[in-house]
């Protein structure tokens, strides 16, 4: 039996796939989006978040960090390099600090996952490994997907695709329906947002196609980024090129916002994308109305 990190399950998911879902948010991922709104996730290692609302400058981690916290006049000053903050954080009585990364096993996981059967039944929906980027730890979601077949759970995986085929493959295999996230296709502005360029990527879109998957491809919409009317329209004719291929595939368009901002100063993190506006209604209803025209199957927010 295989051990695998998460981050947390959310419950009542409507939005990572079809029905009422359970998302597994996997530790760890090899991209490095400046738009993510889950940075505790980037990286192979659990992370540290500090609540600045939380502290009450009692000086406890103060004292036992040597000098790798300090106490100033608007709060604590971490110094994330010269201070064992998971050690430190131990010693906070007000849960200023919040340690993000759980290890559990496969039978652990699928056991808790499957106490919402019933709203899966109900409604159509079932499990959605996400992230991060689960295709990292896919033995060990293989594993839990096993475990979930023979309750005749649902399970859909959430990938960024930049995985080697022969890793990325088996896991595909297992699993009901793969949600694709399609950022641009252009390489040069996929290398300069997301620190990898998207050949790998785009590559496997067409080889996942070509099993005959069921797909559904995940287009944020980030203004002044990937919001221009070829940049949309050369995603969708890729999309287009991949239902050739007899795959049931459907486009949701992701608006990009704001809602992880705070997590980047809890971590310590500046956020690139701090004067980024959010994408309008507007601009989703224009990119959704250019996939419909196409005869694309389409959603604003899945």
């Amino acid at each position: 039996m295989l051990d695998g990190y998460i981050s947390k399950i959310q419950r009542y998911s409507t939005k990572d796939g079809p029905g009422v879902r359970s998302t597994v948010f996997a530790l760890g991922c090899n991209l490095k989006c400046l738009w993510c709104a889950n940075p505790e996730l980037i990286g192979d290692t659990t992370k540290i978040l500090h609540h600045p609302n939380r502290c009450v400058r009692c000086g406890s981690c103060v004292a036992r960090s040597d000098g790798g916290i300090t106490l100033t006049e608007d709060g604590i000053k971490i110094d994330r390099n010269a201070v064992d903050l998971e050690k430190v954080s131990a010693f906070c009585y007000y849960d200023a600090y919040e340690k993000v990364g759980i290890k559990i096993s496969s039978k652990n996981l699928a056991t808790q996952l499957l106490r919402d059967k019933a709203f899966f039944d109900q409604s159509g929906g079932g499990v959605t490994f996400s992230g991060g980027e689960a295709g990292l730890q896919a033995n060990f979601f293989r594993e839990v997907t096993a475990h979930l077949k023979k309750s005749n759970a649902h399970v859909a995986l959430d990938t960024a695709g930049h995985l080697p085929w022969s890793r990325l493959a088996p896991l595909v295999h297992d699993v009901d329906l793969v949600l694709y996230d399609l950022k641009t296709l252009s390489s040069s502005l996929h290398k300069c947002y997301t620190d990898v360029d998207n050949h790998l990527i785009l590559e496997n879109a067409v080889k996942i196609a070509d099993t005959g998957k069921p797909m559904i491809i995940r287009m944020i919409l980030i203004p002044g980024v990937n919001d221009s009317e070829d940049e949309i329209l050369g995603r969708l004719k890729f999309v287009k090129q991949l239902g050739a291929n007899d795959t049931s595939t459907q486009v949701d368009f992701l608006k990009y916002h704001k809602l992880g901002g705070g997590k980047y100063a809890s971590l310590g993190m500046a956020d690139a994308m701090a004067d980024t506006e959010e994408c309008s209604d507007s601009l989703a209803e224009y990119a959704l109305n250019l996939a419909l025209n196409m005869g694309i199957s389409a959603t604003i927010g899945g």
